[in-house]
């Protein structure tokens, strides 16, 4: 673990990858619509070809803010790369919020396997990383400077949580009809964790004497991660070698009104992972002291500050879940308009999104606005185009386009002074193919079930339903 422990473990989330879910994809039936609500059709009958792929080409969602009475600070270390905390508020323990999502389809895999029940089959491989956490200003003021605490003993004011994940994501997916209306999927996944960070200090305490020349840092709380120090971290870290494994399922169901009202409902990425017994648990509860400050210099104290983990730290497992989230949502297209209501929640972490997906679409193409309020208090405004026919697919979008362009403009200027408020950006994009011979509509099939020897398929999920009622 570097120097900067506490400050890097939540900002490296925010600045080195650019939490919506892309939610003017949803109901879209794009090959990134069908993977991640499983129930949702990727193909057209008399239409599509049979076999749908990304072709390695990357379906790439990234998205993250950071708010509240550090923003000014964040903004800086964001465009100019300075972290300057001398006008920061310290000695409340205010809180900021800070939320990151990555969601990347390196591969992907469809099959058109059943025209009864219009069974689809597909295949992904994901990586994902999730981020949640939620710090005080004193603990970026401390990697400033240990001199804003000088002479004044504080409380509580570096009790901080949250948590960083990544991992790979192996899947394959079953969707089907149940009749007419209805219809289920499910997605099954093996995973492979990247990295693990979390953090929690229930109890803090510092006091900078400067009379004595010394610096006494209390912490009662609990570090946990794959990696304690940043050489543990190396090109084969990133290697899915199932060294910390897990699992995870997703459920879906889709059902379309007589009256055309289109309902979905999703439980995504319900699992957990197993970090391996070479992971580190480093339970606080001590005081330690620094002396001879004005002997050191400000990176001598960092690190004097970020040992504490490492100096009671056990090599041990853990378990840790994933960032599971339950999806509603109902549409009703009127024409060339297509509006989308969608509430999202976690399930395990704070935080979730409501949404208003606005569509307009004329022949091939499609242009998309979406004002979202996040539940961390985040306001955003989405814009999507894309361009689709029954074979192919192309998007492009972000769910936060004015804080996205601020935050462009002043990474490009090295410039903290452009943008105001929140400090944010969300950026995706997405490709998809289908390939093979076209898909038939059950009426122009020159075979039919029962009919000269052909198979009479009964269906995955009624399969399931009838083991399960006589079992």
């Amino acid at each position: 673990m570097k120097k900067k422990y506490l400050l890097l473990f939540g900002l490296s989330c925010l600045f080195s990858q650019l939490h919506a879910q892309q939610y003017a994809l949803f109901n879209t039936r794009t090959l990134f619509d069908a993977f991640e609500n499983p129930a949702v059709k990727a193909f057209t009958l008399d239409s599509s070809g049979k076999y749908a792929s990304n072709f390695l080409f990357p379906n790439l969602g990234l998205n993250a803010a950071g708010g509240g009475s550090a923003q000014d600070v964040l903004r800086k270390l964001a465009q100019e790369q300075v972290n300057d905390t001398r006008n920061l508020p310290i000695g409340t323990g205010a809180i900021n919020k800070l939320y990151q999502q990555t969601n990347l389809y390196v591969l992907t895999f469809r099959i058109f396997n059943s025209y009864k029940y219009n069974q689809e089959i597909g295949f992904a491989w994901q990586i994902r990383s999730d981020a949640q956490v939620a710090y005080t200003n004193e603990s970026l003021a401390i990697f400033d400077s240990y001199k804003r605490f000088q002479d004044v003993p504080y409380t509580d004011i570096f009790n901080d949580k949250g948590y960083a994940q990544s991992y790979h994501q192996f899947s394959v997916s079953i969707r089907e009809n149940w009749d007419k209306r209805l219809a289920f999927g499910v997605k099954l996944s093996l995973l492979s964790g990247i990295t693990y960070n979390s953090i929690r200090i229930d109890n803090s305490y510092i006091f900078a004497d400067t009379f004595n020349d010394r610096l006494d840092l209390g912490l009662n709380g609990t570090y946990k991660g794959s990696f304690i120090q940043s050489d543990e971290i190396n090109k084969n870290t990133f290697i899915p070698t199932f060294k910390n494994p897990g699992i995870s399922i997703s459920l879906g169901t889709t059902y379309t009104s007589k009256s055309g009202y289109f309902i979905m409902g999703n439980i995504k990425d319900l699992g957990f992972i197993r970090w391996s017994k070479s992971s580190h648990v480093a339970k606080f509860n001590q005081l330690k002291s620094i002396y001879e400050l004005s002997t050191r210099s400000n990176s001598e104290i960092n690190q004097e500050i970020t040992d504490m983990a490492r100096d009671i730290d056990q090599q041990k497992g853990f378990f840790a879940a994933t960032n599971a989230k339950a999806d509603f949502l109902v549409s009703r297209t009127f024409g060339f308009y297509k509006p989308s209501f969608i509430v999202s929640k976690n399930l395990f972490h704070p935080g979730g999104d409501v949404a208003l997906v606005n569509t307009f679409k004329i022949d091939k193409f499609a242009a998309s606005v979406t004002p979202l309020y996040n539940f961390n208090n985040f306001m955003m405004v989405g814009l999507q185009a894309m361009y689709q026919t029954p074979n192919f697919e192309f998007f492009l979008g972000t769910d936060n386009i004015g804080k996205t362009i601020s935050l462009g403009k002043g990474i490009n200027q090295s410039d903290a002074s452009v943008g105001s408020g929140y400090v944010g950006g969300s950026f995706y994009l997405g490709m998809g193919i289908k390939f093979g011979r076209t898909v038939e509509h059950p009426q122009n099939l020159s075979t039919m079930p029962g009919v000269n020897g052909e198979k009479v398929y009964k269906g995955f999920f009624r399969s399931m339903y009838e083991f399960f009622r006589k079992w």
